[in-house]
């Protein structure tokens, strides 16, 4: 007579390990907007130090999209936080 078959146990809950896994990756992806957004600063710097009459310009929008990708990577980092709290409940 065999038993039937039950999935092996650990001693970790695997919704809490899902829900680890998706909060790192919500963290990754901050990350990734502030390296582009550091990118663009010191693309933005070179500019205006390089040649600041010619790429003025170009080196203050690059800041200023600088600043916005940093703006917006954290209003969804913050947005996509709620929501992962909000399904943890």
């Amino acid at each position: 007579m065999t038993s039937p078959s039950r999935p092996p146990q650990s001693g970790y809950d695997q919704q809490l390990l899902a829900a680890a896994r998706t909060r790192f990756a919500n963290e990754r992806t901050l990350l990734t907007y502030v390296r582009t957004s550091l990118a663009l600063t010191g693309f933005g710097l070179a500019l205006l130090q390089l040649a600041p009459r010619r790429t003025h310009v170009l080196g203050l929008g690059a800041l200023g999209m600088a600043a916005l990708l940093l703006l917006v990577g954290y209003l969804r980092f913050r947005y996509h936080a709620r929501q992962i709290e909000e399904c943890r409940r």
